[in-house]
């Protein structure tokens, strides 16, 4: 049994499903050979042109580059550099129109050619197999080249996944799509630089057999190639004419009979395919030391009267590039980028041509079919027939009208190559591939944010990893620190100083409260010994506290002769007999127990009291100050009769007196002053022509007035009634009454002249009654 690369030597081929034969039309621009396009006013350098990141600016406004000057600088492997196309100045860094669908604004350098065309130093490897592979690898990388077949993938990053993996090497040279002849071109006149390309792929990758697969619909390329691989070791194997024979897994299913898995790579199966044309580019980059600022690209349809394949500058915009091929555009004109099967509709023709930009169709009228009128599906089914995925786009086609994404996953959407096969024999002209290409972004776009949240929820298992692992060494860093110390302890101190400390601690927790509360206790004398002992420590102040005793001593002895002296004044001149003592008891009593009523009375009264207890109040009033006068009368005759009378006796009923009035008038300016001229005269006493205080609180205090002025009289008479002889050797022989009554004891004073308090006394009466006066004149005005 033959091994699969003699089945391949031997020239035996396979064949894919489905598939379809549209018109090819490309003899438009097979009649010449390659020319050369001419500068554009403008070029237009998008920043990524490849699949993978974008790099980093290098260049500013108004700098000047040279040819093949790099604008960018890449930072990982899925990161590809741009170059100036030409030398001159940079205008503009801005987003501009790109060469997409939807023509979105993407990044770019605008550079204004000088028309020198100035080269940068540069030089190539022309004996690259002194270099190892991954110095060749920075070659390619460094000089941009990414697949310009229409993908974009990174040549090296597609280089670098398949080393030590490739045991197959496969050159794409088919070019299955219809009007595109730009390979063919570049086979028909570059083979021979074609074959020195694949020589360096195979210095890079070592495979086992290189195949060159091409369709048999291009005669001349397959002969330049025969001609140049002479002295080469590659096979070249010409396939069946048959779209879309030209994609990467149909290519290898017709060539090898393997397929790539669907979720993987050609790697994967020990094989790697390269396009005819990034094959040139690495031979230009290893060899001539050029970076990829030009590819050959197809102009034709029938709008475009000189049809041919052209070397154009990366940016120049597709607008230039149609006034080079005399371009008349149709009422309805359409212009394509790409062939008529997997191409798309240029929405602005001022978007640049990019690495992947391999054909500019302009079609004119009635060449190409654009009816926009969808039909529903009539299940057919001929979709299905001619899908080389052996795929079911019409079920497809539901879910993704559906947007149920999930059923498409199911249905393997992402394995659709969006060749067009289904589209182009479908009768309800249903656009099938752009249904396909919307549910892909959105499959997309919905895996990236999962990647996403997953990555969060791995980076948060992560960190709180790190955290319990953080957390379990400080941990054991303290307890290794406090074995440390407590083995320390031991050896210092010969025991365990922490262990006994929590012996305690949990001696303590088991002997409850009682044991804490006596601990307590026991440490507040320990507190009170050690502040004993620290006074002890204190400085000897004994002879100062001694004599801070005497003196002390002597103040009490010095206070207590003073009041022994002062009591025998009192006993000289308020003794009594025990009869007056009783009286004056009884009149305590019954003094007591009318200024209990009045007070009750009052307390009870409204805000505003009524004329009767302002009546009743001032004729108690006239009564106290009746009785004051009787005192004072009986006062004066005593002083004239008795002989024996002492001067002190006269002083003290003198003070009595004072004190009687001055309580009189205290009582009459905290009453009410009643209606009546007359009662006011009975009063005697003076109000200020200040605002009325609250009638309660002067109701009250008019009783507390007339309670001392009643006992002020009271203490007078009894003063004044003691005769001088009535002395009593035995003060403690009085009764208790009237020593509760008389709580107050009179100070020893100086005998004063007798003639001099009579008069102090009348003066005394004058001012009260002048201060009554007053007080009717200023209630007469208010009621006025």
């Amino acid at each position: 049994m033959l091994s699969l690369i003699e089945k391949i030597r031997s020239g035996h081929l396979w064949e894919f499903p489905g598939g379809v034969h549209p018109p090819e039309n490309k003899s438009q621009s097979q009649s010449s050979k390659i020319a050369r396009s001419s500068l554009a006013d403008e070029l237009v350098i998008p920043i990524r042109q490849h699949i993978g990141k974008k790099g980093d600016i290098t260049v500013r406004v108004g700098d000047k580059v040279l040819k093949g000057q790099p604008l960018t600088q890449f930072s990982t492997s899925f990161s590809l550099p741009v170059h100036a196309a030409t030398s001159g100045e940079i205008i503009a860094i801005e987003p501009r129109p790109s060469c997409h669908p939807s023509a979105i604004p993407e990044m770019s350098i605008v550079l204004k050619p000088d028309h020198q065309d100035t080269w940068i130093p540069h030089q190539g490897v022309p004996d690259y197999t002194q270099c190892n592979p991954e110095q060749l690898l920075d070659i390619i990388r460094q000089a941009g080249i990414s697949g310009l077949g229409g993908a974009g993938f990174p040549t090296a990053r597609k280089l670098q996944s398949g080393l030590g993996r490739v045991d197959i090497l496969i050159i794409n040279a088919a070019e299955c799509e219809p009007y595109i002849t730009a390979d063919d071109t570049l086979m028909r006149e570059y083979s021979d630089e074609i074959m020195q390309g694949i020589e360096v792929l195979k210095h890079i990758l070592k495979p086992k057999l290189t195949i060159i697969g091409i369709e048999d619909n291009k005669p001349e390329a397959i002969a330049a190639l025969h001609e140049a691989g002479a002295d080469h070791d590659v096979v070249i194997r010409v396939v069946p004419t048959k779209y879309p024979s030209g994609a990467s897994k149909q290519l290898i299913k017709i060539l090898t009979n393997k397929e790539i898995p669907s979720s993987g790579y050609s790697a994967d199966i020990g094989m790697t395919m390269f396009n005819v044309g990034s094959v040139f580019a690495v031979k230009r980059a290893v060899i001539d030391g050029e970076p990829l600022i030009e590819r050959v690209v197809t102009l034709t349809g029938n709008s475009i009267k000189s049809a041919k394949n052209y070397w154009v500058p990366i940016g120049t915009p597709v607008a230039h590039l149609l006034q080079q091929g005399e371009f008349t555009p149709t009422k309805k004109q359409a212009v394509i980028i790409g062939g008529p099967m997997m191409g798309f509709a240029l929405p602005n023709i001022e978007a640049p041509l990019t690495k992947i930009s391999n054909c500019v169709l302009a079609p004119g009228k009635r060449e190409i079919s654009f009816d926009d009128h969808e039909m529903a599906c009539i299940r057919c089914g001929q979709c299905a027939e001619v899908c080389p995925a052996s795929l079911l786009p019409q079920q497809m086609l539901w879910y993704s009208r559906d947007k149920d994404l999930d059923k498409l996953e199911e249905y393997n959407l992402k394995d659709c190559i969006e060749c067009g096969a289904c589209a182009y024999v479908c009768p309800s002209n249903i656009p099938l591939v752009q249904y396909y290409r919307q549910s892909k972004a959105e499959i997309k776009s919905r895996n990236a944010e999962q990647e996403a949240a997953e990555r969060a929820k791995v980076r948060f298992e992560k960190r709180k990893q790190r955290l319990e692992r953080d957390k379990l060494e400080r941990e054991q860093k303290y307890k290794q620190a406090a074995d440390k110390r407590r083995s320390q302890m031991k050896t210092a101190d010969g025991d365990d100083a922490v262990a006994a400390a929590i012996e305690r601690v949990k001696q303590q927790k088991s002997a409850g409260p009682k044991s804490a509360v006596a601990a307590a206790i026991a440490r507040a004398k320990a507190k009170q010994a050690q502040a004993q002992s620290d006074d002890a420590n204190e400085p000897d102040n004994s002879e100062m506290r001694q004599l801070r005793e005497q003196r002390k001593q002597q103040a009490r002895l010095k206070k207590a002769e003073q009041a022994q002296n002062g009591n025998e004044v009192v006993d000289n001149t308020n003794s009594k007999t025990k009869s007056d003592a009783v009286a004056a008891a009884i009149a305590r009593a019954k003094a007591k127990k009318e200024q209990l009523a009045n007070s009750s009375n009052d307390a009870a009264s409204t805000d505003k009291p009524s004329k009767q207890d302002a009546i009743k109040a001032a004729v108690e009033r006239a009564k106290a100050k009746k009785t004051a006068q009787a005192s004072a009368s009986l006062s004066t005759s005593t002083e004239t009769n008795s002989e024996g009378d002492s001067k002190k006796s006269a002083v003290a009923a003198a003070v009595a007196r004072a004190k009687a009035r001055k309580a009189a008038q205290q009582s009459a300016s905290a009453e009410v002053k009643p209606e009546s001229s007359e009662l006011e005269n009975a009063d005697s006493q003076t109000a200020e022509p200040a605002q009325k205080p609250d009638p309660k609180k002067a109701a009250v205090a008019a009783a507390v007035a007339r309670a001392k002025a009643r006992k002020a009289a009271q203490q007078s008479a009894s003063a004044e009634v003691k005769p001088e002889n009535s002395e009593s050797d035995n003060p403690a022989s009085e009764s208790t009454d009237s020593k509760n009554a008389d709580s107050q004891t009179t100070k020893p004073v100086q005998n004063p002249d007798p003639k001099k308090a009579a008069v102090a006394a009348a003066i005394a009466r004058a001012k009260a009654r002048k201060a009554a006066q007053q007080a009717d004149s200023s209630d007469s005005k208010e009621k006025n």
